[in-house]
């Protein structure tokens, strides 16, 4: 039979039955571990670690789980599992993206990554190309630095906006784009330390120019609203195992289907076709060429390529709909006093916030001289967040309390 919400659900209940090679390794140690219960009624395995660090890597869920271990019931083939058919979980987890950041359905692809997707849009826009230019900033992806400079040495003309006092200027923004400006790349919230661009203005400015804009969504879906028609933004991507809370290897791509007339396909793979006939296999029929196809004029024709995550797509079946029923400004609400707390007492240790204080995200960072040396502190007190090298960050989620909150702060130096 095929799988629908409710016998998918009902076959994660042959979890608790099946043996212990196929069980997840929180079962490794004896009795069965307590329950915590985060906004919304979600649960996680309770630990003794304070885990502020969802901007690294979301926990993921029971329930995201019990999806999990449905799927892998049915691909290792026990009796007790019903038959499990992909495409109708499939699209519930795309319309459900969809819903999220106001897109509509045909808009928006998987991709295996952020970056996969960023990689992309600058292929269907012919990037690079010698002479072409893009605006990005130095509080977008760390990772993307890497891209855009190689852009550079192929002959692409890029200009990276700086920011002052923490932030990146919108007049700074309108400052470097040009009439010839060909793409405008940010992140809707930088990873480093949660500033969140006006990314309206930004792409009334690109756009003015005839430019485009691609947005890194990565650090706003699932924990800021984002509203990428009353925005205007091209392009967004986002993986999936941040705030999405789900796992490696999967992620989403937006194409404002206004703007696939200007791009080409920068690839070509088999989940692109909604039509497929081949002419070399017996009893095909006659024909021109080894295969007819066709492919739909929407994001998935033109951005999709090879096989994506079931297992991903499992765990984003649960935790989509989670926070579409709990709702995104719940999630911002809840992580508001947290972060509230922890912007107004560091610096009264001579903490340096780095994060403005104006931003709503989830993310507080701190610049921090060897931040390594803070290690054993927080490893004592069994603490985790983001230590970099010269920056600490603190990112809460839904099962987050102030009471991590202070267990975090306790463990860090005072005056």
């Amino acid at each position: 039979m095929h799988m629908n919400r409710r016998n998918f659900l009902a076959a994660a209940g042959l979890a608790a039955t099946l043996p212990l090679c196929s069980r997840a390794a929180a079962q490794s140690k004896p009795g069965k571990p307590e329950i915590l219960k985060g906004l919304g009624g979600i649960e996680y395995w309770k630990n003794d670690e304070a885990y502020i660090d969802s901007g690294t890597m979301h926990p993921i869920s029971l329930g995201s789980r019990a999806t999990l271990d449905a799927y892998l019931a049915d691909r290792m083939g026990d009796p007790r599992s019903t038959s499990f058919d992909m495409d109708p979980i499939r699209e519930r987890v795309l319309s459900n993206f969809a819903k999220l950041i106001n897109a509509e359905r045909t808009e928006v692809t998987f991709v295996q990554s952020t970056t996969a997707g960023e990689q992309l849009v600058l292929r269907a826009l012919g990037l690079p190309s010698a002479g072409a230019h893009v605006v990005t900033d130095t509080l977008h992806f760390f990772g993307s630095f890497y891209l855009y400079e190689a852009l550079a040495k192929q002959g692409v003309n890029v200009t990276w906006v700086k920011p002052k006092d923490n932030r990146i200027r919108i007049e700074d923004i309108e400052a470097a784009v040009t009439s010839g400006t060909k793409l405008v790349a940010v992140s809707a919230v930088s990873t480093f330390n949660g500033f969140e661009h006006d990314l309206k203005k930004v792409c009334e400015i690109a756009h003015a120019k005839g430019a485009l804009v691609y947005a890194d969504i990565i650090h706003a879906a699932g924990s800021v609203p984002i509203d990428v028609k009353a925005t205007g933004v091209d392009f967004a991507a986002c993986a999936s195992y941040k705030w999405l809370m789900g796992d490696f290897g999967l992620g989403f791509l937006y194409v404002k289907k206004e703007v696939l007339d200007r791009i080409q396909h920068p690839v070509y793979g088999y989940y692109q076709l909604d039509a497929f006939q081949t002419h070399v296999y017996p009893y095909d029929p006659p024909g021109g060429e080894v295969a007819d196809y066709g492919t739909s004029h929407d994001a998935t024709g033109y951005f999709a390529g090879g096989t994506y995550s079931h297992m991903g797509i499992g765990l984003l079946d649960y935790s989509l709909d989670y926070i579409l029923r709990v709702g995104v400004p719940a999630i911002q609400a809840h992580a508001r006093p947290l972060v509230d707390r922890i912007k107004s007492e560091l610096p009264k240790r001579g903490f340096e916030l780095v994060t403005p204080p104006e931003s709503t995200a989830p993310i507080v960072t701190f610049a921090v001289k060897d931040a390594q040396r803070l290690r054993p502190a927080l490893k004592a007190a069994k603490v985790q967040i983001t230590v970099g090298r010269n920056r600490i960050r603190f990112t809460p989620s839904v099962f987050n309390t102030m009471a991590d909150i202070e267990r975090a702060l306790g463990a860090l130096p005072h005056p």
